[in-house]
C-alpha cells in the first residue's frame, strides 16, 4: 500500500527516513499474526501505528482495544485483562469478562507494557504462547484468539537485567520491533508539522494562521522537543491563541518554549545501530566523571609544581615524580593544564636538576589527551576489577550493560 495514502488516512505528517521506515515495517507485518513491539518516546504517536497494523490486517472488521497498562492499578489489572468470577475478591459482585475475551478475534494494544506487574506478565506470556487464560477466581481454562501489539517508552531489555520485566516475555513480544522516531530525529518535519497545527487551529476558530520568521524557524528546529509531536502541537496552539502578531519572531517564540529546554543536546540519528537517549545520557555521565577525575589530578600536580618552585628543597622529598637517572640528572615530569584550563590538551613541564641548581631550566611539550583512550582504559579497568563480569562492570561505570557490550565491540576489547 502506498505510504502517502496511509499518511493521509491516519493524519501522519512528515517524510523523514526513519518515519517512512517505521511505516514500511508496520504495513509489511500487518497481514501476519506476529506480535509487535513499538518503541518510542512519549508523544511520538505509538498508538497510531497500532491502529495502522490492525486496520491493514485480516482482523480489521473485528474489535480493537487500547489498554494503558500504567493507568490500571496493580490489584485490578488481571481482572481487566482476563476477567473474574463472582466473589473472587471484595467488590466482585458479578462475573466479568476481560479484554482478552471481549476482543476475541481482534487486536489488543497494550500501551506502556513496561509498567505491567510481573505476575500479569506471566499470564500474558501464556496467552501469547498457547492462547489460554484463566479468569481471576476460576480454575477453568479458556481460549482466545487475540493479536497483541505492545508499546513502551522504556528500555525493556535493560528492565529485564534489573528484574523488572520478564526476559521470555520481552523476546516473545519483540518478534517484530518498530522504532517510532522522536521529533529530534525528524528535524525536516518540524516546520511542516507546526504549519499544519497552526492552520488547523486557524480553520477551527476562523482566524488567520500564524507564520514564523526565518530565525524563528531555526529556533523551532533546534529545540529539543522532549514532549515530541504532542508538545509541538500544544506550542502551536498556544502561539495561535496568545500571540497578538501573526508573524512570530525568534524572541517571541522563545517566550513560549520552556526556558530550561532552550539549549538542545546533539540529535541522535535513528535506524539500525542508533544510540538511545538513555544510553547517550549514561555515556555523558562517564565522560563527565572522567573529566572531573582528570581535572582533580591536574590541579594536584599543578599545586605540587608551584610548591617546588617556591621551595626547591621539597624536590628532594618527592621521589614519586622522579624517573631513572639520565646522565646524572634527575628528570621530573609534571602535567599541567594549558593557560586557559581546557581539558582537551595539556603541557608537560620537564624540570631538570643538576648539582648546582635545584631548577636549572624547563621546557613545555604539547601533549594530547584522548577521551577515547581514557574511556577504553576505564572499561578495561572495570572489567579487570570485576573479573570480566560485564553486568558488575557496567554498574560500576554507570552505564547499561547494552552500552558496555557495544563499547567492547567498538574498541575491540577482548573478553577479560
Amino acid at each position: 500500500m502506498d505510504l502517502q495514502l496511509i499518511k493521509n488516512r491516519f493524519g501522519i505528517i512528515g517524510n523523514a527516513t526513519a518515519l517512512n521506515h517505521a511505516l514500511n515495517v508496520a504495513t509489511q507485518v500487518a497481514n501476519t499474526d506476529l506480535s509487535v513491539l513499538i518503541n518510542g518516546e512519549s508523544g511520538v504517536g505509538k498508538e497510531v501505528f497500532s491502529q495502522i497494523i490492525h486496520s491493514l490486517s485480516a482482523r480489521k472488521h473485528n474489535p480493537f482495544i487500547a489498554v494503558n497498562c500504567g493507568a490500571i492499578p496493580e490489584g485490578t489489572i488481571d481482572s481487566e485483562l482476563f476477567g473474574h468470577e463472582k466473589g473472587s475478591f471484595t467488590g466482585a459482585v458479578d462475573s466479568r469478562k476481560g479484554y482478552f475475551e471481549t476482543v476475541n478475534g481482534g487486536t489488543i494494544f497494550l500501551d506502556e507494557i513496561g509498567e505491567m506487574p510481573l505476575g500479569t506478565q506471566a499470564r500474558l506470556l501464556r496467552v501469547l504462547e498457547t492462547g489460554e487464560y484463566i479468569r481471576v477466581g476460576s480454575s477453568k481454562v479458556q481460549k482466545t484468539d487475540v493479536r497483541v501489539i505492545a508499546a513502551t517508552n522504556k528500555d525493556l531489555l535493560e528492565y529485564t537485567h534489573k528484574g523488572k520485566f520478564r526476559e521470555d516475555l520481552y523476546y516473545r513480544l519483540n518478534t517484530v520491533p518498530i522504532r517510532v522516531p522522536s521529533l529530534r530525529d525528524r528535524q525536516e518535519d518540524t516546520i511542516i508539522l507546526f504549519r499544519k497545527f497552526a492552520t488547523d487551529f486557524a480553520e477551527r476558530y476562523k482566524t488567520s494562521p500564524v507564520q514564523l520568521t526565518d530565525d524563528a524557524k531555526q529556533i523551532l528546529i533546534n529545540y529539543g522537543w522532549p514532549g515530541n509531536v504532542r508538545e509541538l502541537k500544544n506550542i502551536a496552539e498556544q502561539i495561535s491563541v496568545l500571540s497578538k502578531d501573526k508573524s512570530i519572531t525568534a524572541e517571541q517564540l522563545k517566550g513560549f518554549l520552556p526556558e530550561q529546554n532552550h539549549s538542545r543536546l546533539p540529535a541522535l540519528s535513528g535506524g539500525p545501530g542508533a544510540v538511545s537517549q538513555a544510553e547517550f545520557a549514561n555515556e555523558r555521565e562517564i565522560l563527565y566523571k572522567l573529566f572531573f577525575d582528570m581535572k582533580k589530578d591536574v590541579n594536584e600536580l599543578k599545586k605540587m609544581f608551584f610548591d617546588i618552585i617556591q621551595n626547591p628543597s621539597m624536590s628532594h622529598n618527592m621521589p614519586m615524580y622522579t624517573n631513572e637517572q639520565d646522565a646524572g640528572n634527575n628528570i621530573k615530569e609534571i602535567h599541567t593544564n594549558t593557560a586557559n584550563n581546557n581539558i582537551g590538551s595539556s603541557s608537560a613541564v620537564i624540570i631538570r636538576n643538576d648539582q648546582h641548581s635545584p631548577i636549572q631550566q624547563h621546557e613545555e611539550i604539547e601533549e594530547s589527551l584522548s577521551i577515547i583512550d581514557k574511556e577504553k582504559e576505564l572499561i578495561i579497568k572495570a572489567l579487570k576489577k570485576h573479573r570480566g563480569k560485564r553486568r558488575d562492570a557496567s554498574l560500576d561505570l554507570g552505564i547499561s550493560e547494552r552500552t558496555l557490550y557495544r563499547k567492547l565491540k567498538e574498541y575491540d576489547i577482548e573478553h577479560l
